[in-house]
């Protein structure tokens, strides 16, 4: 495991599985939950700052790191754990969804 000042060479996503269920569901997203994965599974986050610095428009949401797909047509909420380079998917919602909050009580 990485230490301080160490970088970690991949980070691990779970499950990938998961999203490509929800590409499977929501079609015409498929492609733009695809190249999330790539950049997201290639990526050295350490913070939130630096996610932003790769997707501007990402929310931090009491545990919860949330990024825009397909500009803000849904929502895909993760769990990043920077100290482990784990990303966990949480849900994918369209804006209606995700405004109603149920997503945070589950």
């Amino acid at each position: 495991m990485p230490g301080d000042g160490e970088q970690w060479c991949s980070v691990r996503i779970i499950a990938k599985s998961t999203l490509k269920g929800y590409g499977d569901t929501h079609g015409n997203r498929k492609s733009q939950l695809e190249a999330w994965y790539q950049v997201a599974s290639a990526a050295n986050w350490h913070t939130l700052g630096e996610v932003r610095q790769t997707y501007p428009a990402t929310d931090s949401i009491d545990e919860w790191t949330v990024f825009n797909i397909k500009g803000a047509n849904y929502r895909l909420i993760t769990a990043i754990h920077y100290n482990r380079g784990l990303i966990c998917i949480r849900d994918f919602l369209t804006p209606a969804e995700y405004d109603k909050g149920e997503w945070k009580a589950r």
